[in-house]
């Protein structure tokens, strides 16, 4: 294809772009890095991209991937280009999640890997089940938590369990390098792969596989990637391993949001793009569609602080605007009780939803006091990035054990109760179990039970595999015949399993807390029940059930909901509010302590830049003078990003305003107002 030459399609296609989102989706030949600011269109120009090639250019549907970051994203990718285009047109599209291409390529070439099909995706919980019992027993207390950050770090760099023990430096890191070692063992004995592999795995077969990369970058001839700047080294070693040359490659991106450094994340990933791509093309989205002009004006002039390779500076057309607003409060309930106070306020006046309501915060454990102060007022709430109900430990265990009574061959949950509570059934244990079971190509639990595993176990293994196993088929033959919330009452008492909450929590409370969640399943499994209408109600339909409800509760995370929205100014990042209050703009919390060991203050910068450009209409940010931290009353200052706003675009008020005050007049004015318009309606 020539390069640069550009496909128009038909012009009642093309009259909602501006003429850089035009030139964008029309821009063909030679690798493109759309840098999109906030709020400036880039889902758009992704969508209509795609529809372009299909539409106009005539590119198969099937040689076409575009590729982001999470499944919501993803979701509306698909349901913007389904409005543009008839189902027709798109059967055989794929538009997916990294980690969901990655798992595609996985079940297509898992024998380049020696791996069978039906390989299991292990979660972090699992995971860190298998470093448990890898470390079991070790000389010293081993760090869960930063042996798997090590691994995840180490994968996410593609290097493999031989160069981290070749490189490795000090002994702590030698001994995390043997561990990983045993760890990628293991995992293959399973026949699983955990989170990182499913980007790490594709990335190094496509490296050293020639044959396998020319069939890859065939298949996907046209690749468009959202939020490039969020890519860690591995995804962008898999990105440009199937783009290939390059010239069907579409990166969109904003390094002024990249807030994930924590997680691997590399923001020079796209000025690499201009290293690879000597022919990339560049093309700057800076007129923005969600904020007025005095909010973008504010995060304008903060994020210039900020070193730049790409220029760029967001405007709009949406007015001026009011004042950005900076509240003093005398500590953190005090904080609560002036923006819910304000909250109420600001929606008696605009007669709207809740869910139009933001408050942003840099860590969870602030969003206690809010929730306190609305749960007061009545006020309905939605905190995002809270713990589902079904991703406690506690719950995953049980539930667990049921799809193993309901389905033998559910591997994953085999594995994570064979040693749940500890049966002395150890990882060289299981690893020969899958081990033969890979020979055998059948299941751990069906591997169990066959007379061959002689061959492999000693006497001790197979007798503590063989009780585990005979009790598990002792509760499935009972399954067929008891009511499932007895059945379940029986594991629960035949695991001691309350006892063993107790020895692996942190604290008393902490156990009465796990114990309360199990009881809470037990008695909604018994509702469960009797709202069937089996006069015996069978226990393999309820865990269905209880799975898709799972589903269902992960969907509605992301589903907006009437409340006031509770979220991290991470969790924020892709949102927008009419009306947003960012809390604790502190030194210590925004930016965060943390900025000065890791060298993140610019990260932080970005991150208060993310909470400014969510607000369209109306945008306030308040600190505490005093935070209570580990028990302890600290001083606290106004966050250092404060003095770098723009002073005419920024107004400080001093406390609350007295009862004769002109402020106190006006909202009573606007009060009655409101309150005539609802008497009158």
């Amino acid at each position: 294809m020539p390069v640069g030459i550009q496909y128009l399609p038909p012009m009642d296609k093309l009259d909602t772009l501006n003429p850089q989102q035009r030139e964008a989706v029309t821009h063909l030949g030679t690798p493109l890095l759309v840098l999109a600011g906030a709020g400036s269109g880039k889902t758009r120009v992704i969508t209509h991209k795609i529809a372009h090639l299909i539409r106009s250019v005539g590119i198969d549907p099937r040689a076409i991937t575009a590729v982001t970051f999470t499944n919501k994203e993803a979701r509306e990718m698909k349901q913007r280009v389904a409005g543009l285009l008839d189902a027709r047109q798109t059967r055989g599209l794929t538009v997916c999640t990294f980690h969901s291409l990655g798992l595609q390529f996985l079940r297509r070439e898992h024998q380049h890997l020696d791996y069978r099909s039906g390989f299991s995706v292990l979660d972090s919980q699992d995971c860190e089940g298998v470093l448990r019992e890898l470390t079991h027993g070790a000389s010293e207390d081993v760090d869960l938590a930063l042996l798997r950050q090590r691994i995840s770090h180490w994968k996410n760099a593609l290097v493999s369990p031989e160069q981290a023990l070749s490189q490795a430096g000090e002994a702590g890191e030698h001994a995390h390098a043997r561990i990983f070692e045993a760890y990628h063992r293991q995992l293959h004995a399973y026949n699983a792969v955990d989170f990182d592999d499913l980007i790490s795995h594709p990335a190094r077969l496509l490296q050293t596989h020639e044959e396998l990369r020319t069939r890859w970058q065939n298949r996907i001839r046209y690749l468009l990637i959202d939020e490039y700047q969020d890519t860690n080294a591995s995804q962008y070693a898999l990105m440009r391993l199937l783009a290939g040359i390059g010239d069907g490659l579409t990166a969109v991106g904003d390094d002024d949001q990249s807030v994930y450094a924590w997680r691997g994340a590399r923001p020079e990933n796209l000025v690499q793009l201009t290293r690879d791509y000597p022919t990339l093309k560049v093309i700057k989205l800076e007129q923005n569609y969600r904020s007025t002009e005095r909010i973008l004006q504010t995060a304008n002039q903060l994020i210039s602080r900020n070193p730049h390779v790409f220029e760029k500076r967001l405007w709009s057309d949406q007015g001026h605007g009011t004042p950005v607003r900076i509240l003093p409060c005398k500590d953190p309930e005090h904080e609560a009780e002036r923006i819910v106070g304000e909250i109420i306020k600001l929606q008696f006046r605009y007669r709207d939803d809740y869910g139009n309501y933001a408050i942003l915060y840099r860590g969870n454990h602030q969003g206690r006091t809010f929730e306190k102060a609305l749960r007061h007022h009545n006020i309905p709430y939605v905190v995002s990035g809270g713990t589902s109900f079904f991703e406690r430990a506690e719950i995953k265990d049980i539930l667990a054990y049921l799809r193993v009574i309901t389905n033998p061959d559910d591997d994953p949950a085999f594995l994570r109760i064979v040693n749940t509570p500890r049966r002395q059934i150890g990882a060289s244990t299981l690893a020969r179990l899958g081990q033969y079971a890979g020979q055998r190509d059948t299941g751990l639990l069906a591997a169990s039970s066959e007379l061959g595993l002689e061959q492999h176990l000693g006497a001790a293994q197979r007798t503590r595999l063989s009780q585990f196993v005979d009790w598990l088929q002792e509760l499935r033959r009972r399954a067929a015949g008891e009511h499932p919330e007895d059945l379940v009452r029986t594991l629960v008492r035949d695991l001691a399993y309350y006892d063993w909450l107790h020895e692996t929590s942190t604290s008393c409370d902490a156990a009465k807390r796990r114990i309360e969640n199990v009881e809470e399943l037990l008695a909604w499994i018994g509702r469960l029940a009797r709202d069937t209408e089996d006069e015996r109600p069978e226990l393999e339909p309820l865990v269905a059930k209880m799975a898709l409800m799972d589903l269902i509760e992960r969907k509605s995370e992301d589903d907006e909901g009437n409340g006031v929205h509770l979220m991290t100014l991470h969790a924020a990042k892709g949102l927008e509010f009419p009306h947003v209050w960012i809390a604790g703009v502190e030194e210590d919390l925004l930016p965060h302590h943390s900025h000065e060991q890791d060298g993140t203050l610019e990260e932080e910068r970005r991150l208060a830049y993310v909470g400014i450009t969510r607000a369209q209409q109306n945008l306030c940010l308040s600190y505490a003078s005093t935070r209570s931290r580990y028990g302890e009353k600290l001083d606290c200052e106004p966050s250092r990003f404060l003095e770098e706003l723009p002073a005419e675009h920024v107004q400080w008020e001093e406390g609350k305003s007295s009862p004769g005050s002109p402020q106190a007049r006006e909202a009573g004015k606007a009060h009655l107002s409101n309150l005539k318009a609802m008497l009158e309606e």
